[in-house]
């Protein structure tokens, strides 16, 4: 295969799962390409080289070269790679245009895109969405920032319609998504260490707005209620009773009840997602759901299915009378808190939660965590660097300075902790507040390692 002539340079700024995707996916359209990456020896190298075979693709590893990238007319960047990286930055400066992975998709794609972000739960959402979806016969594509790269996703055929997580690194580059319908689930502190301050990282969240068609927001949520043009179609959710056609709780009877208006749909205890995080979560998927046409039995039926995603809430097993959840997907502060909030209003009135937390804070605040903590927690067992972080945090403050703090060396060692610590009724919960690299490969690898310390007790 030989690549087409083309005026236009384009150079792919970081490799990793992305960056291949973006490589694969100019290869099969034969348009040419160079990519670089800061590293020396970044991951993903001799699998570039797969996909480039017998082409003449330039590939440049170490610190980034300015003057290179002025030269391209579209740099194709990374999720890793963040748009202030001083190279790309002065690129910019130069007239080159920014472009990520979500403009190459929408610019192949005329079906309809359901666009989901937020700070927490974004994950759980999309599955669900897709689930609703496939329920309904429709043939989804589901992917994103959720595993499946979405330029992988056209190697599979056009689908009627695809569900897609975005992170806010993927929403700096995307500027020609116009979504049929977008929402922004939640905001709360995340990735401060790439962005100014809270206002930037909504901000850019709020990116998946743009040209919308319809938006889904939290009316408990103001940070995520979206500025729109006229004419731009709207729907919201949340814990409290709704207002007409919009989604909510209504408690009947005794049931909580998911609710539209006035018009109840499906008593909580019919579903698999426990916690009122996952109410949340469920109500949302309706409202997007709902937006794009899915037949309304369908969404319920899907609902009822739904069991949830690993390392995010997920139960684990029973032992002593204590219950066991991973929740190592909560690698920010407002996760944790969600978890907190979720499970806690579950417990018996003599119950507690045992947390496991700690890792690399990303520069987080952990005041947020000290309420949640005084009204649900017994113990919370530190791991991680930023274990005395969290420590002082908590020791500061008169409101949860009463709740005892250890710090130990592993996670196996925090799994045992914590036995020792609770009480039958209780829940033990890994929700970190924190990223996972300081200590593990992965959220996943971390998640692995605590379910396979409580197989063991």
């Amino acid at each position: 295969m030989e690549l087409i002539t083309s005026d236009q340079r384009r150079i792919i700024v970081g490799l990793g799962a992305t960056g291949l995707s973006c490589a694969r996916h100019l290869v099969a359209r034969g348009l040419p390409f160079a990519v670089v990456d800061s590293r020396d020896n970044p991951p993903g190298l001799e699998q570039l080289g797969e996909i480039c075979d017998g082409l003449d693709v330039e590939v440049r590893c170490g610190p980034l070269d300015a003057d290179f990238l002025s030269q391209a007319d579209e740099l194709i960047l990374s999720p890793g790679v963040a748009k202030a990286t001083p190279a790309v930055a002065q690129a910019v400066a130069a007239g080159v245009k920014l472009s990520g992975d979500i403009d190459l998709f929408c610019r192949e794609v005329s079906a309809p895109i359901i666009a989901i972000t937020g700070a927490n739960a974004k994950s759980t959402v999309t599955s669900l969405v897709g689930e609703m979806a496939a329920c309904a016969g429709i043939n989804v594509g589901v992917g994103g920032n959720l595993g499946l790269p979405v330029l992988d996703l056209l190697a599979q055929g056009q689908h009627d319609l695809y569900v897609l997580e975005l992170s806010s690194f993927q929403l700096e580059t995307t500027n020609d998504l116009r979504a049929n319908v977008a929402t922004v689930l939640n905001i709360s502190p995340d990735h401060m260490d790439r962005y100014e301050d809270l206002n930037d990282y909504r901000f850019t969240k709020h990116r998946i707005y743009r040209g919308c068609e319809h938006a889904v927001f939290n009316r408990e949520d103001a940070l995520t209620a979206p500025l729109l043009p006229a004419g731009t179609g709207s729907s919201t959710f949340g814990l409290n009773k709704p207002d007409l056609k919009q989604f909510g709780v209504l408690r009947l009877n005794g049931e909580v009840m998911l609710a539209q208006g006035l018009e109840p749909l499906l008593s909580v205890s019919a579903m698999k997602l426990r916690g009122e995080h996952n109410i949340a979560n469920a109500l949302a998927s309706l409202a997007l759901g709902e937006a794009v046409g899915l037949p309304v039995a369908a969404m319920l039926e899907a609902l009822q299915r739904f069991a949830g995603l690993e390392h995010r809430c997920q139960w684990v097993r029973e032992h002593n009378g204590v219950a066991w959840f991973n929740d190592s997907k909560g690698t920010n502060v407002g996760a944790t808190v969600a978890a907190l909030n979720g499970l806690g209003p579950t417990l018996a009135d003599d119950s507690r939660i045992v947390l496991i937390a700690g890792g690399e804070g990303k520069g987080a605040d952990f005041t947020p965590l000290l309420e949640p903590v005084a009204r649900y927690v017994r113990a919370v067992v530190l791991i991680g660097r930023d274990a005395p972080l969290i420590e002082a945090a908590m020791s500061a403050s008169p409101v949860s300075r009463s709740t005892p703090t250890l710090q130990v060396e592993n996670m196996v060692k925090a799994v045992q902790q914590s036995r020792l610590q609770a009480k039958p009724g209780d829940i033990v919960l890994l929700s970190p507040a924190c990223a996972s690299f300081d200590m593990f490969r992965s959220f996943g690898h971390r998640g692995d390692v605590f379910m396979q310390a409580v197989e063991a007790l």
